[in-house]
């Protein structure tokens, strides 16, 4: 990983957005910039280096992995020892801008910051600067993503082999989560979706203990985390024989999706994406059924920028790695979704999820 080359990129960003400093909290951000994996951590960037604060339980840890950043062992929250640190540093203006990650810093550690700062600082939000350079991946990036989505996608033979009427949602899940860890996964992406019958229009329906019917959906969220990266997907199989219903709302569905990854190109918007999917859904009267974004990025984090939705802006560029999950959830009926993971290429994208996608009866 390039932690270096992505240090000087950002330093260099700071006097285009007014900043003396950026102080980073978000553990995924930081591990993105100078690749420290541990728990506690903050990294103060300005225009001349990096210096990162951990505390003492990773001092072996922060010397092994960190790249491209002093390192300072600290008695005390890693972001306020930063704050002490530019308390005691001379600036030369009358007073000094540090940026803030809004969406990592809360109402209480801001106080704190601004009580140990005083007024020689100026505390402000600080623009997704980060954020917004990781969703175009690098080659090591995708290779890593590629090799968590084929662990990940491995699980689903687990889980056909579980799937059975009377079987507890949650012993399918625990079966793929077990071999997950077997197969050298650090964990889960998020808790698994396990979601049978009726609970199949439940969008997040995370396993419980509700056993599965003798006839319905059953559908199956899952992913892993692979040396830092997440994998994500989506299976749904029908346990019984379907309903022609069940089938046509099924192949509505893959048709939507389908049409979804055929819109995936730079140049097109994260809502060019989305809408392809609500078309398809909304000739076949079910896009009222259809209640979520049409897909998100991944990477270091399961939900990343850009988010693939109505009125979201952003152009797909070549290293974007997003999801495509359309789906259709009839309450207290029956629900069905289908995922895949795409990267964005210079002609259109590539998929990356095995691709199999034909309506598996159990």
């Amino acid at each position: 990983m390039d932690h270096s080359g992505r240090l000087r990129r950002l330093q260099a960003a700071l006097d285009d957005h007014k900043l003396d400093w950026l102080l980073v909290t978000h553990l995924p951000n930081i591990r993105y910039l100078c690749g420290f994996t541990g728990s506690a951590g903050a990294l103060l960037i300005g225009e001349r280096g990096a210096t990162f604060f951990t505390d003492g339980r990773y001092v072996t840890q922060a010397r092994a992995e960190v790249v491209g950043a002093r390192i300072v062992i600290a008695r005390k929250a890693p972001a306020l020892a930063a704050a002490e640190f530019l308390a005691a540093s001379p600036i030369r203006a009358a007073s000094a801008r540090l940026g803030l990650e809004p969406q990592s810093v809360t109402v209480g550690m801001r106080e704190q910051l601004a009580a140990v700062l005083k007024r020689k600082w100026k505390l402000v939000s600080a623009p997704p600067l980060i954020e917004r350079a990781r969703m175009v991946k690098d080659k090591e990036e995708i290779r890593r993503i590629g090799e968590a989505i084929r662990l990940g996608a491995s699980l689903f033979r687990i889980a056909r082999k579980k799937i059975r009427p009377g079987v507890k949602e949650v012993e399918v899940a625990a079966a793929m989560e077990y071999e997950a860890r077997r197969a050298g996964a650090e964990g889960m992406s998020f808790s698994t979706i396990i979601a049978a019958g009726k609970r199949s229009a439940v969008v997040h329906g995370r396993a419980s203990d509700a056993r599965i019917p003798r006839r319905g959906f059953v559908v199956c969220d899952f992913g892993v985390i692979l040396a830092g990266y997440c994998s994500d997907r989506t299976r749904t199989v029908h346990v019984g024989r379907p309903s022609s219903d069940a089938r046509q709302i099924y192949e509505a569905v893959l048709e939507a999706q389908l049409a979804a990854i055929a819109s995936v190109g730079p140049r097109a918007t994260a809502a060019d994406v989305d809408t392809a999917a609500r078309k398809v859904l909304r000739k076949h009267h079910l896009a009222r059924y259809f209640t979520h974004s049409t897909g998100h990025g991944l990477g270091l984090e399961i939900h990343e920028a850009p988010r693939l939705a109505a009125g979201q802006t952003q152009e797909l560029q070549p290293g974007m790695v997003i999801t495509i999950e359309p789906g259709a959830y009839i309450p207290g009926k029956q629900g069905v979704r289908i995922e895949d993971v795409v990267v964005v290429t210079p002609a259109g994208c590539e998929v990356l999820t095995p691709t199999e996608k034909e309506l598996i009866v159990i």
